[in-house]
């Protein structure tokens, strides 16, 4: 097996965009000029960039529909941080924490100082024969009895297929 040499200049903007996105995409396509993401780097040396840090356990790698999806494990946050010189209060965006969510709303109804009843406390009367026929049981009565027949294609029946039954007298 022969090693891909990448500019490190290359490299280095892969790494970086790594790093502060803490993912990388990119589709198996190795004849592309350029990743979509990075301008100036060759898809082909970004899938050999990232496949080199798998195989030393820094990124994970998942693959779906044509396209590789890595992310950052711990000991390849630190490897990149130690490579790119960076200092420790710096972290990928898949480590930063969100905002707070926002409050909840009030409980009055859908929009806030909505006087309308809540869906819950709606008038659900005219719904109620339909769904329950006045109370009446549905369905089939009693004195149900279904009865199969079984048609056989060997006695000239009708069938699926191709062609027609084989006659049983020809036998």
């Amino acid at each position: 097996q022969s090693a891909m040499l990448i500019p490190k200049k290359n490299l280095i903007t892969v790494y970086e965009r790594l790093f502060n996105d803490g993912v990388m995409v990119a589709k198996k396509d190795f004849n592309a000029t350029k990743h979509p993401e990075l301008e100036t780097v060759p898809n082909l040396q970004v899938i050999k960039a990232l496949q080199s840090l798998k195989s030393r356990g820094y990124v994970k790698e998942q693959f779906a529909w044509r396209h590789y999806y890595w992310s950052l494990t711990n000991e390849g946050i630190d490897f990149l941080r130690n490579y790119l010189h960076l200092p420790a209060e710096i972290v990928p965006a898949t480590l930063k924490r969100q905002a707070k969510p926002e409050p909840p709303r009030p409980a009055k109804g859908f929009f806030r100082g909505d006087d309308r009843p809540r869906r819950d406390d709606r008038d659900r009367s005219d719904r109620e024969g339909y769904r329950r026929d006045g109370g009446k049981r549905v369905g089939a009565g009693s004195n149900f009895e279904p009865q199969f027949v079984s048609i056989c294609v060997d006695r000239g029946g009708a069938g699926f297929g191709r062609g027609r039954g084989a006659n049983p007298s020809n036998n």
